[in-house]
């Protein structure tokens, strides 16, 4: 894909896949989504091409693989998301991923939780992030922060347009609880940092089923791809709308 004609117009999307953390699943499905994508966006298909919204040219995406499955551990996610928003302009979009248990259809979360982590962590670990508030005060790393975050997609537009490009068979939906677990903690890890850097939350999380055979990570990679091409899409509608808005407001 290094023929892919790149320049400042190019969309920058960053993907983080988790590390198997249960013996019942001894790979993680969003890894290996994660680690199986191309370095480009491949173009549309003719059949995927939708009306649900108007259509929409986008610039050239390049997707940035996190090079390790994240840890599933609080400590290694906490000290990993600065170092993934040390430049907030590097990336426009952030995607990441995680196994969702039971679960058989894809979901992306509308919101992170700030409290709540009482389960153990693959280290044995809990977040006690309710003793480490008292202790550091206006030094612990979410004062200030709200119980709540959201992304700032528009994921009902997002929603319409992932259906409109996925296959007929997919389930596609919007969650409103990631679990309070460590799919939500590095969810609202980003979405904190952002929040308090005053940056635009650019970021979403993916919940996978848990299933890791072939077909499964294949299919889910399908849909995370196009899970891509329909934020970036959003995004750009968004765009447009603005500097339209804009025009006018400058006449």
């Amino acid at each position: 894909m290094g023929s892919v004609a790149e320049d400042e117009t190019t969309v920058n999307v960053l993907i983080t896949g988790f590390a198997p953390f249960k013996e019942d699943y001894p790979v993680n499905p969003s890894w290996e989504i994660a680690k199986s994508l191309p370095e480009y966006l491949p173009p549309i298909r003719a059949k995927t091409t939708t009306t649900a919204r108007p259509p929409v040219t986008i610039p050239p995406v390049r997707l940035h693989v996190h090079p390790e499955a994240v840890h599933v551990g609080y400590t290694a996610v906490r000290e990993l998301v600065p170092k993934l928003w040390e430049d907030p302009s590097k990336y426009d979009v952030a995607i990441h991923i995680g196994m969702a248990g039971p679960r058989l259809h894809h979901s992306i979360e509308r919101r992170g939780h700030r409290d709540g982590y009482n389960g153990l962590d693959v280290d044995g670990n809990r977040l006690n992030d309710d003793e480490r508030r008292e202790r550091e005060g206006k030094d612990w790393v979410w004062d200030g922060c709200p119980e709540e975050l959201l992304s700032d997609f528009d994921l009902e537009d997002v929603l319409v347009r992932w259906r409109a490009n996925s296959p007929k068979w997919s389930d596609l939906r919007i969650s409103e609880d990631a679990g309070h677990y460590l799919c939500d903690f590095i969810y609202y890890s980003s979405l904190a940092h952002l929040y308090r850097l005053g940056e635009r939350r650019k970021v979403v999380f993916l919940h996978v089923p848990c299933d890791a055979g072939e077909r499964a990570v294949e299919a889910g990679r399908e849909l995370l791809l196009q899970l891509v091409r329909s934020i970036v899409e959003s995004e750009t509608a968004r765009k447009e709308r603005e500097k339209k808005e804009q025009a006018r407001k400058d006449l």
